[in-house]
């Protein structure tokens, strides 16, 4: 995933971007960087924040720093910001998103403009920046060039741009799968991802930006230089699990949404227990809203170890994270023995993690354990935001089960209908897997309500394989299915 801050001011702007960048570290684990336009120019620092946080790796780095804007960024992709010279001038430019054309797009860039990239990413590929940067590049004009590249990248792509004469630029994926939020103070401008950074900077809230809307900041205020799409596929993930709880998107705020997905599961799938419990840290929040609609206790049967990895999903090794999951999550025998259990989570991608909680409950003496997912089963991995490591659809757990049962070539969309009968083996499956007592999961219906937007401005393509931005509103990716190759 990842995250940015970009900030305009009458005076100043470094701490303002510093601690702005730093609210959206749980977004990412690679790389953390800053540039600032100084008086001699651009000042820039990228550091490897893989095993130290951004703030501890940045401190040093704020006395040789000046300027009045600059943008921030925490990437799990490539290093930036890139700071580019082209005949459009010099400009600093981050990105972040997932760009599931980038290999048709360097091949056009290679052929029309006779360009080099070079790899840049911690895998060891072309940075999407960069790409994104050769097509700003190749128009008349920046906004022109934006726009471009805007209309040529699939998946997402939302960015920030600092010009060499002061301007700064925000724009919004075409769907806007990721947020952008616009805050302001007297004197400063300041455009995030996680509206949490706005608060305790002392900014109140502007507006979000719209979807595919680029605006041109300063530090009186924005002027849109290219204006918002009505079509908007917001990533509903962000309530479920990624977005941090004290942030708001187009108005709808992360806790309460999780509070409601917990009472949603409460009443359409009760059961007897001792006490609720969540999964640190998304899961806390969905089963506090569980417990309050039951009428149940709530209870830590685990605390989160918090120097370890903020997201046990954020390293490539699958060993490392499984190794991870285990350290972060500490037990209180004292919660857990002779207990019924409520444990509420977000989601279930591989089972890994989850049947190894379940064996450790067991073992410090849970009598029954009651898992509820605060989202429906995954069936497609993203395609668009790059929140989850997945890459292949037979990571995924429903999709093994799919696969053992109706082979490679099965029908996907008949596992979604939770009062069909194969989604009710699915979930059958994956409960004897994980050696749950019993096991179920948010419907759609019921998290949309929780999120409070309507269905067709969320994406739900995680779910349903369904997208806005492809033909029919189909992604075509799931076997059989009528508009593959279309």
């Amino acid at each position: 995933m990842g995250g940015f801050c970009g900030v305009i001011s009458e005076e100043d702007c470094v701490l303002d971007l510093f601690f702005g960048t730093d609210y959206h570290s749980h977004l990412g684990t690679h790389r953390g960087g800053m540039a600032v336009l100084g008086e001699g120019g651009f000042q820039r620092s990228i550091h490897n924040i893989q095993n130290a946080p951004f703030r501890s790796k940045f401190e040093s780095d704020l006395a040789r720093f000046s300027g009045r804007v600059g943008i921030g960024v925490i990437s799990d992709t490539d290093p930036q910001p890139l700071v580019m010279r082209c005949r459009l001038g010099t400009y600093a430019i981050e990105t972040v998103g997932v760009i599931t054309n980038i290999e048709e797009i360097m091949q056009e860039v290679f052929e029309s403009q006779r360009a080099q990239l070079q790899y840049s990413t911690t895998s060891g590929m072309v940075g999407p920046t960069e790409v994104v940067s050769q097509l700003v590049s190749s128009q008349p004009t920046l906004e022109e060039g934006i726009r471009y590249a805007q209309e040529k990248i699939k998946g997402s792509c939302s960015l920030l741009v600092v010009t060499d004469d002061g301007r700064l630029f925000a724009a919004r994926d075409k769907y806007g799968r990721t947020p952008i939020v616009i805050g302001r103070k007297k004197g400063s401008l300041i455009a995030v991802q996680e509206s949490c950074a706005l608060m305790n900077l002392g900014y109140e809230y502007v507006r979000d930006l719209g979807p595919g809307e680029m605006v041109e900041m300063k530090p009186d205020g924005a002027e849109t230089v290219i204006p918002a799409r009505e079509e908007m596929a917001i990533c509903s993930f962000l309530w479920v699990y990624y977005g941090y709880p004290a942030s708001s998107y187009e108005g709808r705020n992360v806790e309460m949404a999780r509070y409601r997905c917990g009472g949603a599961l409460a009443k359409r799938y009760p059961v007897e227990a001792d006490s609720v419990g969540g999964v640190p840290d998304s899961g806390t929040s969905h089963a506090l809203g569980y417990a309050h609609q039951a009428g149940l206790k709530y209870a830590r049967p685990y605390v989160k170890y918090t120097p370890t990895w903020a997201r046990s999903f954020m390293p490539s090794d699958q060993r490392q994270r499984e190794k991870v999951a285990s350290m972060k999550l500490i037990p209180i025998p004292g919660l857990i023995r002779d207990r019924r259990l409520v444990m509420c989570d977000d989601s279930i991608v591989r089972g890994t993690q989850l049947g190894q909680q379940a064996k450790r409950l067991y073992e410090d003496g849970a009598k029954e354990m009651h898992m509820r997912i605060a989202c429906p089963p995954l069936l497609y991995p993203c395609r668009f935001i790059n929140f989850s490591r997945s890459r292949n659809e037979f990571d995924l757990i429903t999709r093994r089960y799919i696969r053992e049962k109706d082979g490679e070539n099965a029908d996907v969309s008949k596992y979604q209908d939770p009062d069909g009968a194969p989604y009710k083996g699915m979930v059958e499956y994956i409960r004897e897997k994980l050696g749950l007592t019993s096991l179920a999961f948010q419907t759609l219906d019921d998290l949309v309500s929780a999120i409070g937007l309507p269905r067709e401005k969320l994406c739900t393509y995680c779910w349903t394989g369904t997208d806005v931005s492809e033909k029919g509103g189909c992604a075509g990716s799931c076997a059989g299915c009528p508009h593959k190759n279309a």
